[in-house]
């Protein structure tokens, strides 16, 4: 702050200095004070524009620039050389100044960019190898574990942005007295310890807060959206909210739903009948991947594995459920299957 207050005084103090006529009359010195005003609020308004700006950006744009007025230069003493009566050239050189540096600036800022120099190139992010975008772990996601297997496989790369609210979140839920909220607090401590060894990630703890904001998806999700990131959770709540706002979202739950295989009507399946279905005479058995199966007259099977013929798919955002009749009752007769 008051590195800007001082570039401002400097600013006028020079106005006054290169443009005042020295006449002592107030206009003038308005207008010298002004002009120097106009030149520190540009400088300021650049340096606020520039504030997230990449190096390759930032040293582009200052390339281009220097380019363009040394341009500039040459353009107004080739003029002037050749045309010394010529009256405008003080307007010609007013123009080179401004034209030269400006246009100096934006190429020198497009072709250190698509060179990749100090940054990636727009050809490199055509190809697919642009730099990965950040990823913000939630606490849901993190005490649920799976996020740290995907990093193993290799699906998930890149910065993974750790808010230090989220930390702080589930150090409270380690040190909590119920004991199931206590080891789901561990647990998620031990995930991002897992994470943090790992190669091909490296996990970020931010300390950026947002104190007028109580929620802490509310959060999560204004960070991203500052960070530009992508926001990996399994709370569906917090899927809706963040698409809403526009940032992605990775939910581990929807990837690992589409990862099931897939199970067509009149299918045959060998299950292992667990328990009791909700209706008289159901019975419940599993998939590997954790699909409910609820097999009718399947009841007095408990304990035993079945054949069954698979009558309809009921897909739901929680998951996929999967009904079904014993094989020897559908043996001699058409299996009336229903396509959900």
């Amino acid at each position: 702050m008051v590195l800007r207050a001082t570039l401002v005084v400097l600013c006028i103090v020079l106005g006054l200095a290169l443009f005042s006529d020295g006449s002592g009359q107030e206009n003038g010195w308005l207008l010298a004070g002004g002009v120097g005003l106009l030149v520190a609020a540009i400088a300021l308004g650049m340096e606020y524009s520039l504030r997230e700006a990449g190096p390759g950006v930032l040293l582009g744009g200052t390339a281009g620039l220097t380019a363009g007025l040394l341009l500039a230069g040459i353009a107004s003493w080739a003029v002037a050389v050749t045309i010394p009566a010529f009256e405008p050239v003080p307007v010609l050189g007013f123009l080179f100044l401004t034209t030269f540096p400006y246009l100096g600036l934006i190429f020198g800022i497009k072709i250190f960019t698509a060179a990749g120099i100090l940054g990636q190139s727009d050809a490199a992010s055509a190809d697919g190898h642009a730099s990965v975008s950040p990823k913000i772990l939630d606490t849901s996601v993190i005490i649920d574990g799976r996020v740290a297997d995907l990093c193993e496989t290799g699906f998930l790369e890149g910065t993974f942005v750790l808010p230090q609210f989220i930390l702080n979140e589930l150090q409270h839920i380690a040190d909590s007295s119920d004991t199931l909220k206590r080891g789901r607090g561990r647990r998620g401590l031990d995930v991002l310890a897992k994470i943090q060894k790992m190669v091909d990630i490296e996990v970020s703890i931010v300390e950026e807060d947002f104190p007028h904001i109580k929620e802490v998806d509310s959060k999560i999700v204004m960070l991203a959206k500052k960070m530009n990131a992508k926001v990996i959770t399994n709370d569906l709540n917090l899927s809706k909210v963040a698409e809403l706002q526009g940032v992605r979202v990775l939910n581990i739950n929807e990837l690992c739903n589409a990862l099931k295989p897939v199970v067509l009507p009149g299918e045959q399946l060998r299950v292992f009948v667990l328990k009791e279905g909700k209706e008289a005479g159901q019975g419940v058995a599993y998939l590997d991947d954790g699909t409910m199966i609820v097999v009718d007259n399947a009841k007095r099977f408990i304990g035993s594995t079945i054949t069954v013929v698979v009558t309809s798919v009921l897909q739901t955002q929680a998951g996929r459920m999967i009904f079904a009749r014993l094989k020897e009752e559908t043996e001699g007769q058409e299996v009336p299957v229903s396509r959900n």
